[in-house]
């Protein structure tokens, strides 16, 4: 029987420590863009619902209160800058 190479011989371990030690652009490398983009839209979406299942009721209240006055501050500001260009 021949000798292994160091290759055959890399345990799942060692492969695990390099991809996360490159950020993972190991495993985008060969990717297209179309893949890629899928990838990191479905790690997106986990993240988002595993961020909002830690938050508290106060803390989702605070978040969406931010939210709401930045979008209507845009809306109001648009508004009255209609006015002053009549």
């Amino acid at each position: 029987m021949a000798k292994k190479s160091r290759a055959e011989t890399v345990t799942l371990a060692e492969h695990l420590r390099s991809i996360s030690a490159k950020g993972g652009k190991a495993r985008m490398a060969g990717m297209s863009e179309a893949e890629k983009l899928k990838l990191q839209r479905k790690g997106g979406l986990a993240g988002g619902k595993a961020r909002a299942a830690k938050l508290t009721k106060a803390q989702k209240k605070k978040i969406a209160s931010n939210a709401a006055k930045a979008r209507w501050g845009k809306a109001k500001a648009a508004a009255k800058k209609g006015k002053e260009g009549k």
